[in-house]
């Protein structure tokens, strides 16, 4: 199984206080790199300018990769551009490309993009909750673009909904997204009623919501769902800030939740394409419980 991590994602420099800070990434490197030493670690290329607008407006790399700042900008309250921003998020969404042309091109099975900022929350034309291009969107659409699939599944099991991705694909009916998120929560989006052209499901979870419950919306509503597309290709957002100890939210899941989940989503990987998944970090704000996830992710996706 390959890895996909690049150093200059542990610079994009947040500031004094902010919960998506370096040492994310790295307790996830040291992490894994403990628990599994024979793990192919990839160094992410940087994406293109014409991979990124697949998904975003010009105006957005602009904003990102030309303005060049020389000490850290507000792009809203949540979101950080630093000088050395824009190469790790070249890095971040490289990730994903990279990740998705080693498992088409049969070099891996599955691979896992340590790489920070997180994505899911960008828009096509808008860097919001800490998150500067969408990765897991370039991604997917690097598949079908580059790739020529027609049918690709995004799970997103991130305690915030996705709303950046779901947004730019609601009108792709190359793609279906699947997302299970605490509600009422930041963004504000995901309700049941937000399902595109029927290519997204929505599972909203009362805050206190535990494992069990989780796991049932992923079994009752979501798997089915994606199950059904018989997709070619399937993405993780994988976002753990639903354990119990993460400081951001108030889901009470424990890492094995996150490791059943993964399991069935590569078992769906195993039924319709040959056991291809990438999956990308998102959120997860509690190091410990992070790194622990983490383990169990990759765990469930080496198996």
């Amino acid at each position: 199984m390959q890895v996909f991590t690049h150093p200059a994602c542990l610079t994009h420099d947040t500031g004094p206080g902010h919960a998506e800070r370096p040492e994310r990434l790295r307790a996830v490197l040291t992490a894994l790199e403990r628990a599994h030493p024979d793990l192919d670690w990839q160094q992410a290329p940087r994406a293109s300018r014409g991979q990124l607008l697949r998904v975003h407006d010009e105006a957005l790399l602009r904003t990102v990769l030309d303005s060049q700042p020389h000490e850290r900008v507000m792009l809203d309250p949540d979101t950080v551009l630093s000088p050395a921003s824009a190469e790790a998020a070249l890095r971040a969404a490289g990730a994903g490309v990279a990740a998705v042309d080693a498992v088409l091109s049969g070099q891996a099975r599955r691979a896992f993009c340590a790489v920070r900022p997180p994505g899911h929350h960008a828009t096509a034309t808008t860097a919001m909750g800490f998150c500067l291009f969408n990765s897991i969107a370039v991604a997917a659409r690097h598949a079908l673009d580059a790739h020529g699939l027609e049918r690709v599944v995004i799970a997103d099991f991130d305690v915030h909904h996705g709303n950046g991705t779901q947004a730019i694909f609601a009108d792709d009916a190359r793609v279906r997204f699947a997302s299970s998120h605490q509600w009422p929560l930041y963004p504000g989006t995901g309700a049941h009623h937000e399902t595109g052209r029927g290519n997204i499901a929505n599972a909203p979870l009362p805050q206190g919501a535990d494992g069990a419950v989780f796991l049932a919306a992923w079994n009752d509503e979501l798997l089915p769902f994606l199950d059904a597309f018989r997709p070619q290709l399937v993405l993780i957002s994988a976002g753990f800030d639903g354990h119990r100890r993460d400081p951001l939210a108030g889901l009470q899941l424990e890492a094995e939740d996150y490791a059943r989940l993964t399991a069935r989503l590569v078992a769906l990987a195993d039924r319709h394409c040959d056991g291809r998944v990438v999956s990308m970090l998102e959120g997860g704000y509690d190091l410990e419980a992070l790194a622990e996830c983490s383990v169990a992710h990759v765990d469930a996706l080496r198996s």
